[in-house]
């Protein structure tokens, strides 16, 4: 049996992650955020798309289930709950910024 990391954090480790901080930084992602920061919810949010997840509970479930593979990924995706992916979805925008800083 393969005991290596799972697929969806060699995924996430082959991400250019500074670059990703840089944008956030840049545009002001995390500016009033105070629980899940704009990278753990890309991740959640690239978990959902890449398992075919369909709704909030979902997430949840699946993302419970298997929580301790993804302890190496992140620490914030073990304890995603059903409130903060949804209160985050609801205000912030999911439109690209028209102007650069």
């Amino acid at each position: 049996m393969y005991t290596g990391k799972p697929l969806f954090a060699q995924l996430m480790d082959f991400l250019p992650w500074t670059t990703f901080a840089r944008i956030v930084e840049r545009y002001g992602g995390d500016r009033y955020v105070k629980s899940l920061r704009c990278a753990e919810h890309f991740r959640v949010m690239a978990f959902a798309q890449l398992t075919y997840r369909e709704s909030l509970r979902d997430i949840e479930a699946c993302l419970s289930a298997q929580a301790s593979r993804f302890m190496s990924s992140s620490p914030s995706l073990r304890s995603a709950s059903t409130s903060r992916p949804r209160s985050t979805n609801c205000y912030r925008s999911c439109q690209w910024p028209s102007s650069k800083k």
